[in-house]
């Protein structure tokens, strides 16, 4: 199995994570969110991580709420309970964690606490399917002799 680590390589190195504050509006944020063609944004207040935006929390807590995307600040409707992964962690454990949890990204922490990246289940799922491309291959090497 493939590591957290190994997944944020493949994705072009870590540190590529796109945030935005708590007290921008979710106009911004989804702006942000179609301008990059990301499905979830970090809300950070510095280089704390406060919670996170995705498109579920839009439909969800915007939309069909009737609320404006303008006047509504993200700190109303952000999910503030964030769960993480450290890079050491195997895909396996992150998809269970994501399925458990019912969320489609995880951020990625150091053991200092410190962001290091940002994985989707898009990711995990690419990950998987390269690996078992390597173990298909090299079981039809070894048939083939």
């Amino acid at each position: 199995m493939k590591t957290v680590a190994e997944i944020l390589k493949e994705k072009g190195g870590v540190g590529v994570v796109h945030s935005i504050g708590p007290d921008a509006s979710v106009f911004e944020a989804v702006a942000l969110m179609a301008q990059k063609n990301i499905g979830a944004l970090l809300v950070m207040e510095g280089e704390r991580i406060v919670g996170v935006l995705s498109e579920r929390d839009y439909a969800r807590k915007v939309v069909l709420m009737a609320r404006s995307s303008k006047d509504t600040k993200l700190r109303e409707i952000m999910t503030s309970s964030v769960i993480y992964v450290h890079p050491t962690q195997s895909t396996e454990e992150c998809m269970a964690l994501m399925t458990e949890s019912r969320v489609r990204h995880l951020p990625v922490l150091d053991d200092d606490g410190k962001l290091v990246g940002l994985i989707s289940i898009g990711d995990l799922v690419k990950g998987i399917i390269s690996e078992q491309k390597f173990i298909i291959e090299q079981l039809h090497n070894y048939i083939a002799g």
